[in-house]
């Protein structure tokens, strides 16, 4: 199990935009499931539909590039390297609605890697639902890049 003080020293995203609070499940070479637990005091929510809250879809699939970016530095053995960019996404799905008290389980296997790009098959559920899928692509960037990805 990988907790938020860990993930922090992965990946360089911070509040408001961090979106895995941990990680249960990670073999180092092609699985990991990550955990976002969705609560009503998310920044989004007042102003995403704040009469029905609804977590936005392009969120979503922030959550699962992070987890994916999380299993890219480690089978890289980059943990903490400043740029993993998000470079595509197919086949997007969402499913149902995610809601405050979800919590989202974010699963991704490593469909294919060349190098340094990687390609993922990633699923989001909350319980047993699907509520969205999708393929995503990223790369680790240059060493000296500054900014980060997702």
């Amino acid at each position: 199990m990988i907790d938020i003080n860990e993930i922090k020293t992965i990946i360089p995203h911070r509040y408001p935009f961090l979106l895995v609070d941990r990680v249960i499940e990670c073999d180092m070479e092609s699985r990991i499931v990550g955990i976002k637990n969705v609560t009503a005091n998310e920044p989004f929510f007042q102003g995403h539909f704040p009469e029905f809250p609804v977590m936005p879809g392009v969120l979503i699939i922030e959550a699962l590039a992070q987890v994916a970016c999380i299993l890219a530095l480690k089978i890289l053995k980059k943990e903490g390297h400043p740029s993993v960019f998000f470079t595509g996404i197919d086949a997007a799905k969402f499913r149902k609605p995610v809601v405050p008290g979800d919590q989202l389980r974010l699963e991704l296997n490593k469909i294919k890697q060349r190098g340094t790009l990687f390609r993922f098959e990633a699923q989001a559920f909350v319980g047993d639902v699907l509520v969205t899928e999708c393929t995503l692509q990223a790369m680790l960037g240059k060493a000296d890049d500054s900014s980060s990805g997702d």
